[in-house]
């Protein structure tokens, strides 16, 4: 009886946890996105940071960065981070997700190699570095404000 009671419990645990609304993940997305992000990461906020027409949001979590440039239009055009892991890509990429998972799976694996950059009409994503190091940035290239490169997504 315990164990059909124990079952019973746990199925209805996991349809809760199944129907509840996943956060909104940022790029793409409206700046105020970013406290969803930073739920979602058991991240604290480190600093905000203006420059030539846009914004940084940095938050920290588990020894690792993320930084999430704000257009404007309050919108995020990219994101980038360092640390010890990279993040969970799912939740930063957001409606992106789908179209980089879907890509990811289709590109040919390369053992060894410590820079990896995956492309699709929508979205770039590129990770680099080793243990204990590691980085990376993603960004949605039509999203880009007017005179902001690429490089300064960092």
């Amino acid at each position: 009886m315990k164990s059909k009671r124990s079952t019973l419990a746990g199925v209805a645990v996991v349809a809760i946890l199944a129907s509840a609304p996943w956060a909104q993940a940022t790029l793409g997305g409206k700046a105020d996105t970013i406290g969803a992000d930073r739920k979602a990461l058991s991240a604290v906020r480190r600093a905000s940071t203006s420059r030539n027409g846009y914004t940084v949001e940095e938050i920290v979590f588990d020894s690792t960065a993320v930084r999430e440039y704000v257009s404007p239009a309050g919108i995020v055009f990219g994101i980038a981070w360092n640390g010890y892991v990279h993040p969970d890509l799912t939740q930063l990429l957001g409606s992106y997700s789908a179209e980089y998972t879907a890509a990811r799976q289709k590109a040919p694996r390369t053992h060894g190699r410590r820079r990896q950059r995956l492309a699709t009409d929508n979205v770039v994503v590129e990770k680099w570095g080793h243990m204990r190091n590691l980085g990376g940035r993603a960004y949605a290239p039509a999203l880009l404000p007017m005179g902001v490169s690429v490089d300064e997504i960092k």
